[in-house]
């Protein structure tokens, strides 16, 4: 089971490299604004990710006029897409057993 922060982060991270305020962006967004990381449990988070190697720091970046220097890029690693998949799955089966006892809507 993964934290509902780290869920995140690697969603945002599925289709392309973002640094730090980019992923609490996508993040907002996603969820429509129900779910807006703090940067101290963004970078907290970024730091387990990193030493559970669900995602890496890349060298990998944009052109100098899109860019600061300042930031740092995280890519999702094949651990990460392996994680958050599973994670799907049990998201997957919470919410079939939720529907199966009438607490989620659609079919059982």
């Amino acid at each position: 089971m993964l934290p509902a922060a780290t869920f995140h982060i690697l969603l945002a991270l599925a289709e392309e490299d973002r640094h730090g305020y980019a992923i609490i962006q996508d993040v907002a967004a996603r969820t429509g604004g129900e779910l807006k990381l703090s940067a101290g449990t963004l970078y907290r988070s970024i730091q387990r990710m990193l030493e559970q190697g669900l995602i890496v720091e890349t060298r990998d970046r944009p052109a100098p006029e899109e860019d600061d220097e300042r930031r740092r890029y995280y890519r999702i690693t094949p651990d990460g897409a392996t994680a958050a998949r599973a994670e799907a799955r049990r998201l997957g089966q919470l919410v079939k057993m939720a529907r199966a006892v009438g607490f989620a809507p659609g079919k059982a």
